[in-house]
């Protein structure tokens, strides 16, 4: 009885240490894939396995075995390793997978009730900017902000946020097709006012309007982007010109350009070179 519990014993222990063999082997290739998705150019087998701190046998046994599910492979003319078909495929079943507001949606929440104010994403659709959401403050009385499920980019943050992260062609595009209604005293109605917002916007990460589409009203806006570092949407937070006054603009605009930025991380955006 004794040599049969030995027995299993050590059995037990020997699927442990398989099992856990086999975990380290995985993240080791996850880890080369990761490598070799961020380079540029095919990379050799000791630049991978320098960089995945592996020795050169070792990482020469994961990316065969990579290469045999096409996750990787071996480019000729290159004498380099680099990311295969299947991690595409892969890829595009994410893409097809990811919703912009299931992965907005809490952390929109967080942001509200961090600031007790309203919080709103929205994306660009034919030059203007449509709200696909909104989780409004505990504290803001829904009267003081009117609700409306779209506006023009150049007089609203979300829209700037929007427009900063566009080729200029589509800006130009879309100001010709829309216009530049100035809705109140300080709506930016001028191109070479925008742009001026817009380069600002830029260095900082985030919009601000400042009352330019309803007289008491003031909000902050931070882009997200995509894979390809293009913009997708913007989350803004808004409330009245006495809850955002000058001294909480900038501690709201590091809140949302944060908040956007986690979501950009996400669904598997980057944010654009600096």
């Amino acid at each position: 009885m004794k040599s049969t519990v030995q027995a299993c014993g050590t059995e037990a222990a020997n699927d442990r240490a398989s099992k856990g063999n086999l975990v380290q082997s995985l993240s080791r290739a996850l880890h080369i894939l990761t490598i070799l998705g961020q380079s540029d150019s095919p990379m050799s087998l000791t630049a991978v396995a320098d960089a995945a701190d592996l020795s050169p046998s070792t990482t020469h046994r994961l990316l065969t075995t990579l290469q045999e599910e096409r996750y990787v492979r071996f480019d000729q003319g290159k004498r380099g390793w680099a990311v295969g078909v299947q991690a595409y495929m892969t890829g595009t079943g994410f893409l097809k997978t990811r919703s912009l507001l299931d992965v907005a949606r809490p952390r929109m929440r967080r942001l509200m009730e961090e600031t007790s104010e309203v919080v709103n994403l929205a994306v660009e659709e034919n030059g203007e900017a449509i709200y696909l959401h909104r989780v409004g403050g505990p504290r803001i009385a829904q009267a003081t902000l009117p609700v409306t499920d779209r506006t023009l980019l150049h007089c609203s943050a979300v829209g700037k946020a929007l427009l900063a992260g566009m080729p200029e062609t589509r800006i130009q595009t879309i100001l010709t097709e829309r216009g530049m209604r100035q809705f109140t005293r300080t709506t930016v109605s001028s191109l070479p006012a925008l742009h001026r917002e817009l380069t600002l916007t830029r260095s900082r990460g985030y919009a601000v309007d400042q009352e330019e589409r309803v007289n008491g009203m003031r909000c902050v806006a931070a882009p997200i982007y995509d894979e390809n570092a293009h913009v997708i949407g913007a989350l803004s937070l808004s409330s009245t010109n006495q809850r955002i006054d000058d001294t909480r603009v900038l501690a709201y605009g590091e809140l949302v350009k944060r908040t956007a930025a986690s979501v950009t991380a996400e669904i598997g955006g980057r944010l654009p070179a600096a």
